[in-house]
């Protein structure tokens, strides 16, 4: 009871700044992505929290087309580092591809829990105050619109009812259904 008393307090607090921050770093790079206005206030919010580690980053990673290197490597590194002080904490082996791959497995996770989330704000916010002209709003918009604009395609508006979101949100659980468990499985 002595070791865990102080380690699930540490244990909780390297999981949230990391998580925190890692959150920031990877909504700069998906708004990046989705080329939404750098101009909202929530964007460059995340800019120039996110700039201090990504701009050293930069001068030695180049992007490669649209993609971001320099933001996925600085995600992986802060998820492997968090995971390496965790197995520190806890006194257990520190196998550096096991923690390389599970950084990866919780970084895809993070990335379909993102999107789910998005889609779900964006689909109370359209029952509470459609047409809101929210700067977030705005954003979690654009962060939507390409997963599921394919799915308005499949599925488009039945009598001025739009179901794609709920499309979108049953084949974003399958997709963390069918690819985290064999990456966590992979890891262990």
């Amino acid at each position: 009871m002595g070791s865990s008393y102080v380690t699930n307090p540490i244990e909780f607090l390297i999981n949230t700044i990391f998580g925190l921050y890692i959150l920031m770093v990877m909504l700069r790079f998906l708004l990046a992505a989705v080329r939404a206005d750098f101009y909202n206030p929530v964007s460059q919010f995340l800019v120039k929290v996110t700039n201090p580690a990504l701009t050293p980053l930069r001068r030695v990673i180049p992007s490669i087309g649209k993609l971001d290197t320099s933001a996925l490597l600085l995600m992986v590194l802060l998820q492997f580092i968090s995971f390496v002080f965790i197995g520190l904490l806890r006194g257990g082996a520190i196998r550096p591809v096991s923690i390389l791959v599970l950084s990866v497995a919780e970084l895809v996770g993070l990335l379909l829990n993102v999107f789910l989330f998005a889609i779900l704000v964006q689909v109370i916010v359209s029952w509470i105050n459609p047409g809101s002209s929210n700067p977030a709003i705005s954003l979690v918009n654009n962060l939507t619109e390409p997963v599921l604009r394919p799915c308005r395609r499949l599925l488009p508006p039945i009598s001025g009812i739009d179901f794609s979101p709920i499309f979108a949100l049953i084949g974003i659980q399958l997709a963390k259904m069918l690819i985290l468990p064999p990456l966590y499985q992979i890891a262990h």
